[in-house]
């Protein structure tokens, strides 16, 4: 393959490689060890060495150099695994290239013909490989190759698909071509002899929608902070909003919710990204939505089948869905029919014979001697095939021990061993043995598990006798689905099912079918002794995490028994502690107490901490973090709910945040912490089974039932008031249970008697009227609203950092609003394109708002370029990178928006004084450094020669005057401020060329290099008189005396100023201090001696105009990265892959 050429050196690289071939100006070598028969000792070890290194540190065996005769350096153009591949790269060489070469006469510009021509051989391998996966290479190959010409992105802005469309501008169409990348949305268009590009950056956009408008009915509309942008005419408009819907999501994500969100294995690279990559992302983010499956799972195939379901006889059409660790079904019709089998549960897959009644079947058998057929499986061998690797996988990973009689203390009991169902006779379809299963359900019956703290659970009520007898009937009735539909996790999952847990789990069984319906039951089976060793690690240790949850152990649940005792705190003590050991990036947050102990009161300890694991990892992602983006973008998915199922309480609610802020509590603790206990624990059954379904729709009952009186309330408070005491009145007539207060009953003294609502009717209400949200449509919502919230969070840090800074600096607001933009702009450039990409480690929404945007000194470079009044020339840059080590007060290469605005506001607004301290501290240390950058100097004459003569009137009467400044800035200086150091004659120097550079191109050019020939021959003399001086009184008095018209000028030859600047000091140290007799100048020095140029004074105190850097800079800061991203700096020479 073509390398990326990079210079080495064959000092030491001859003993590692062998010459095999040699032209002119390329050589081939074979590296020691390698093809090689009986071998010396070197290539032994050579060999030996390559051999243990791991892939990608491995050095392919054969090479090619480019050599220029003479030169020592040689680059690397190709390398090759086999003699037959580099000897092709060889021959190419030889037949295009090495006779070329004869017609150039400078050498160097036969290397740079080499390595462009190489550079270009990859970009097209490049091209060909990425066309190569798109559907149609060849078109996409020339989409790409227009995108490049005419966007002019760096490479590494990736292109991911394109398609012909309009882009409105207001009532007329501008046909063209929209190119979706891995960073921006592009649309050009050439129409009438008018060029139109947009590049919109997907962190920009604020809402993505489809929408209509007078011409067309379906238009897909960008909104961004100051546009509205209309696309229409797409071929497949669904296929296009899908594919921005996920660009928007996985960019906006990855940049800006960098704090707990981890992309797929297949989208970490964002260069590699193709169209396929991300449909295969939407079809694994459904099916994990959809199964509530760990996120680690990785969906392998969708297949069309059919599933024998024996309590309908019947086969059900459906999708079979395989990944690592689950085989999962759902039938066509939503709610009917699903299954979840995890491999772990599976025994055997076997082929059956192929007939007309049961085309392509196989047959899925699991532990508990119950068995799936499937049929109508396109591709059955393949399919199978794949099966069976992944079951051996996982058998091999996580070993299954059978065990014919559990006893109840095992984590597998009765409820996941005893089954109702066992194999007969296939081939008449007799599938399930209702008799057998009878008979097996006599021997085994669903009895409730002893649990750590059921203990406390007390027969109470006024009708006890009642309420037990209806505990008997709900279980009687589990017992007779379990007998028909399985009691395994591998349970058929149908409309039944749904019914009987929206009447409520009886408590017996609940903490099990929790562990079935989430699926947490596979984890604790998969890890044996995972939860103790979480335990005896995390106990012990203090910190931050350990801290709160201490503080709200007796928070949680007060009011119940379980948790007036140490028992009961310990164990949610442990719990709590453990899954913030297991998962630092969440830890703890408030509300997982208040879960945690309901669980606690259904479920062992160990089976309390895997149902936390997937409540907080897969049932509610993203909720239980540093800013609950999760729980918010949920709010504003409830938000839009309302508005479809309850407009006139949304028509009445002008701002419905206040009803999401209300019910933001109901989402985070799952109406625990705000309705009675015996009636929450049916909502929790109700959310295990349904997932977050289940919590909408019983939002949206809670609203309609307070309809009237939300819709007549005055306030937010008023709302929250109605709202409290419905849900605070809500009771379970089933719960075999005293009744125990919500943990925020606000109103139980009430005088007046409030109606009574009961759970169960409640929750089929919500079934009924709003249960018609399918798993497709709430994860859609929640991508077009995590766009909104994750946008929400970066204006709030934009409004809070500007608020800090608007008070301490003099630049206009609307200024400041835009310098945020470029700022930010400048960090997300380098997190397109660079590698590595520095994304962590400079933005981190956990931090103070100030800090969670940063930039390196490149980027700042960029933007001082861009904004700074102060532009010298080419000796910008090295101003640049002066001043941010200027500005990097902790040295962590990074540096915050307030720093770099208080900069920008002294060179726009500060007095002379502030500007000129500015520039004096810019040219001492830290900022100058011994290693700096210099750039040549522009002056060829000796303007700032101390022996030029001072026109300046009487001498004597300047000698006063120049004593007196000096005096009056040392009084007005501030006592408290640190006093500068001296600067010595080489910093000095310094100072003097970028004040020689910022006159550069100025009107009265002219004016200012001869008024600061003579400022700097004055310092000059005032610096050689301090030197003289052996007195260490006061340096302005010193130099008022001694300076007088008959002291001798020094000659020329002595102090020009630039004569010794490329001699580096005779001091070895890194600025030394001054010491008694070197030349020194002070801060006032400089001040006092400008002060007497009125050019001077001018240039530093007129004022400055912005706003005309401001839009300079929006139109240009993306063509100066894409011009340094295409130009990078030269590679110092590298001893590597040798």
């Amino acid at each position: 393959m073509w390398l990326k050429p990079e210079e080495v050196l064959l000092k030491n690289a001859l003993k590692l490689w062998v010459t095999q071939k040699s032209s002119c100006y390329f050589v081939l070598q074979r590296r020691r060890g390698h093809g090689e028969g009986g071998g010396r000792l070197t290539g032994r070890l050579v060999g030996a060495l390559d051999a243990v290194l791991d892939s990608s540190a491995r050095v392919a065996p054969f090479r090619i150099l480019l050599q220029v005769p003479g030169s020592q350096v040689y680059s690397p153009i190709a390398c090759g695994a086999t003699l037959e591949e580099i000897n092709q790269h060889w021959d190419w060489l030889e037949q295009n290239l090495l006779h070329t070469l004869s017609v150039f006469d400078n050498k160097d510009d036969i290397a740079s013909f080499v390595k462009g021509k190489v550079k270009a051989l990859i970009a097209e391998e490049t091209s060909s490989r990425l066309a190569e996966q798109e559907e149609e290479p060849e078109k996409f190959r020339e989409a790409l190759v227009k995108f490049e010409a005419r966007f002019n992105f760096p490479e590494a802005e990736k292109l991911v698909t394109y398609y012909s469309c309009c882009c409105w501008k207001g009532r007329v169409p501008r046909q063209g071509w929209l190119y979706l990348s891995i960073n921006h949305l592009c649309f050009y268009s050439f129409f009438l002899g008018k060029e139109l590009k947009l590049v919109i950056p997907w962190v920009d956009i604020l809402k993505l929608e489809r929408t209509s408008n007078v011409f067309l009915t379906d238009t897909i509309r960008i909104t961004t902070q100051n546009k509205e942008r209309d696309f229409s005419m797409f071929l497949n408009l669904d296929e296009v909003f899908k594919m921005m819907e996920q660009l928007a999501d996985v960019t906006l994500r990855r940049l800006l919710d960098n704090e707990v969100f981890d992309l797929d294995p297949d989208l970490q690279e964002p260069s590699q990204i193709t169209k396929r990559d991300l449909e295969a992302r939407a079809q694994n983010e459904f099916f994990r939505a959809f199964f509530r499956l760990p996120r680690k799972e990785r969906l392998h195939a969708v297949v069309d089948c059919s599933l024998w379901t024996p309590f309908s006889r019947c086969h059900t059409a459906g999708r079979m869905f395989t990944s690592d660790s689950y085989i999962c079904f759902a039938s066509r019709e939503d709610g009917c029919c699903n299954v979840v089998l995890p491999l772990r549960e599976v025994v055997s897959i076997e082929k059956m014979e192929d007939t007309s009644l049961l085309p392509n079947p196989i047959i899925v058998s699991i532990r508990s001697k119950m068995a799936f057929q499937f049929i109508e499986l396109k591709d059955r061998e393949n399919l199978v095939e794949s099966l069976l690797v992944r079951l051996k996988q996982v058998h091999a990973n996580h070993p299954v021990h059978y065990d014919s009689s559990p006893s109840d203390d095992d984590m597998t009991s009765s409820v996941f061993y005893s089954t109702s169902m066992c194999s007969d006779k296939f081939g008449d379809l007799e599938m399930v043995s209702s008799q057998n299963g009878e008979e097996r359900e006599k021997e085994k019956s669903p009895l409730p598990h002893p649990e750590p703290l059921t203990v406390f659970h007390q027969s109470g009520g006024q009708s006890p006798d009642s309420r037990l007898s209806r505990e008997q009937i709900k279980i009687s009735l589990w017992n007779d689905h379990f007998v028909e539909y399985g009691r395994t996790v591998c349970m058929f999952r149908t409309e039944k099912i749904r019914k009987l847990v929206a009447m409520g789990i009886p408590e017996s069984l609940r903490g099990r079918l929790w562990l079935l319906f989430s699926d947490a039951v596979t984890d604790l089976a998969s890890h044996p002794g995972y939860y103790g060793n979480l335990v005896e690690q995390s106990l012990g240790r203090c910190c931050l995490v350990t801290d709160e949850i201490e503080r709200d152990l007796h928070r949680s649940l007060p009011e119940h028994p379980a948790f007036q005792n140490e028992t009961g705190i310990a164990a949610l003590r442990r719990v709590l502690t453990a899954y913030a050991h297991r998962n630092p990036k969440i830890g703890y947050c408030q509300s997982m107490n208040i879960l945690t102990s309901v669980l606690l009161l259904y479920a062992k300890e160990e089976e309390a901490f895997w149902l936390l694991v997937a409540v907080c990892e897969r049932m509610l992602p993203d909720y239980f973090n540093h800013r609950v983006i999760g729980a918010q973008v949920d709010q504003s998915v409830f938000e839009e709910l309302i508005k479809e199922h309850l407009p006139e309480l949304a028509e009445h609610m002008n701002d419905l945040s206040a009803l999401a802020s209300i019910s933001l509590s109901w989402f985070l603790t799952l109406f625990l912490s705000i309705m009675p206990l015996e009636s929450a624990v049916n909502v929790v059954d109700c959310f295990f089974y349904d997932g977050i379904k289940a919590i909408f729709q019983l939002g949206l009952a809670v609203l309609e039932a307070n309809a009237e009186e939300l819709c007549s309330s005055k306030d937010d408070g008023q709302a929250l008031m109605i709202l409290s005491r419905f849900l605070d009145h809500i009771k379970n007539e089933d719960s075999p249970g005293p009744p125990i207060g919500s943990h925020h009953a606000f109103f139980s003294d009430d005088q007046e008697p409030y109606p009574v609502t009961d759970i169960a009717d409640l929750i089929r209400d919500s079934y009924e009227k709003f249960g018609n949200q399918s798993v497709e449509q709430i994860e859609h919502l929640r991508c077009k609203h995590r766009i909104r919230v994750l946008q929400g969070h970066e204006d709030t840090t934009k409004q809070n950092v500007l608020r800090v800074v608007i008070p301490e600096v003099s630049i206009l607001p609307e200024d400041l609003d835009e310098l945020y933009d470029l700022f930010k702009r400048a960090h997300m450039m380098s997190c397109y394109w660079e590698h590595p990409r520095p994304m962590p480690l400079r933005h981190d929404p956990s931090r103070p708002y100030a800090e969670q945007y940063r930039i390196d000194a490149r980027q700042f470079a960029h933007l001082f370029q861009l904004v700074s009044p102060w532009t010298c020339g080419v000796h910008t840059e090295i101003l640049a990178e002066r001043t941010f080590r200027l500005l990097d007060d902790n040295m962590d290469q990074l540096m915050e928006f307030k720093a770099f605005v208080s900069c920008l506001d002294i060179m726009y607004n500060g007095e002379m004084n502030e500007k000129i301290k500015l520039l004096y501290r810019l040219h001492i240390p830290p900022a100058l450094t011994e290693n700096d950058r210099d750039s040549q100097s522009p002056l060829k004459n000796p303007l700032l020669s101390t022996s030029r003569p001072l026109v300046l009137g009487d001498t004597i009467d300047y000698q006063k005057q120049l004593k007196q400044m000096i005096k009056d800035l040392a009084k007005e200086k501030d006592k408290t401020e640190k006093e500068l150091p001296k600067m010595s004659q080489r910093e000095f120097i310094q100072f003097c060329k970028t004040l020689y550079s910022m006159f550069h191109e100025d009107p009265e050019e002219n004016e200012l290099y001869q008024a600061i020939a003579t400022v700097t021959t004055l310092l000059l003399q005032i610096g050689e008189v301090g030197q003289r001086s052996s007195s260490s009184g006061s340096c302005s008095q010193e130099c008022s005396e001694e300076l007088q018209p008959s002291a001798p000028a020094p000659s020329p030859e002595q102090d020009s100023v630039f004569v010794e600047t490329g001699k580096p000091p005779q001091d070895s140290r890194a600025f030394p201090e001054a010491g008694e007799g070197d030349w020194t100048v002070s801060l006032e020095h400089i001040l006092a001696s400008l002060l007497t140029e009125q050019s001077l004074v001018n240039f530093f105190e007129k004022p400055l105009n912005i706003k005309s850097k401001l839009e300079n800079a929006k139109l240009n800061q993306y063509s100066l990265k894409a011009l340094e991203m295409s130009h990078p700096p030269q590679p110092e020479l590298k001893l590597n892959n040798l």
